[in-house]
């Protein structure tokens, strides 16, 4: 089964799970990003975040192009940075031979390079839930990344670049700093990402397990209600629900992302829970 093999029992695009009755918490629109039309969101922090070594990102990812960058590149799903070589980005390979995704924050010296055990190809259908854990003070080097789908902890590569590249305990990242936010695409609003984005959350500060965000229910992976997330400085929680503002930061903090190249038309009835 493929990473993004869908876990909602043919899912959250209103087959088999999608009865009103399964979901306690609903979500009710994505938002749509696609390559071909330059897409993404963006947004500069005023001010550096309540911790730049502890962070949670959370999101629901519905890609619709299986390969990677259309083959010209790879797809940058959500990235923060001003240059190649100050950056942080979950991102997935172009080319064949790497069907993986990768973690990288580089930054002075301070870097960070993880690649998945599993393949971000295959049979992409459906919606699944990521989560990524960062917490560099932990003393355990595999405790300061962690990075889990639909529930799991997904483990990470000893033999690609040599050895999976952890971050030194207490290191400052990318990640939670001062540089611009892009959720669809890479620091310059490049290699953009093909598909579905829905309840996209970043908590600054806070280093949660999946389980704040989901939970399994008859042995399916859903949906939870993420109340009483900490949002500290820099955290936004962004749900889609306006059309003419898909950018609206629902946490409370008002960090709110600019849209690119993205209309009303980018908010969709297609959810993990309800499908369109």
């Amino acid at each position: 089964m493929g990473v993004f093999q869908n876990n909602l029992l043919a899912g959250a695009g209103g087959q088999a799970a999608s009865a009103a009755g399964f979901y306690d918490y609903q979500i009710e629109q994505s938002a749509r990003f696609d390559a071909a039309s330059s897409s993404y969101l963006s947004r500069t922090p005023s001010g550096a975040g309540s911790s730049d070594k502890i962070l949670t990102i959370s999101f629901w990812a519905k890609p619709t192009r299986p390969e990677a960058g259309g083959g010209a590149g790879n797809t940058y799903w959500v990235s923060q940075g001003t240059s190649s070589s100050s950056r942080a980005n979950i991102f997935q390979y172009a080319d064949d031979s790497n069907t993986d995704a990768e973690l990288n924050s580089q930054s002075s010296g301070n870097d960070m390079l993880l690649t998945t055990n599993n393949s971000f190809r295959g049979n992409i259908v459906g919606w699944s839930h990521l989560v990524l854990r960062i917490d560099t003070t932990q003393s355990t080097e595999a405790d300061r990344v962690r990075f889990y789908l639909n529930g799991s902890e997904m483990g990470f590569k000893t033999s690609y670049f040599g050895s999976a590249d952890y971050p030194g305990q207490n290191e400052t990242l990318v990640w939670n700093t001062t540089a611009p936010i892009y959720i669809g695409s890479y620091f310059n609003g490049a290699l953009e990402y093909d598909g579905y984005f829905a309840e996209f959350i970043m908590a600054d500060g806070q280093s949660y397990a999946p389980t704040q965000f989901g939970e399994t229910k008859n042995g399916v992976w859903i949906p939870k209600d993420p109340s009483g997330t900490t949002f500290g400085n820099n955290g936004f929680h962004l749900k889609f629900e306006n059309a003419s503002d898909l950018g609206n930061d629902s946490s409370g903090n008002n960090n709110d992302f600019t849209a690119s190249n993205m209309g009303t038309d980018h908010q969709v009835l297609d959810s993990p829970t309800f499908g369109s």
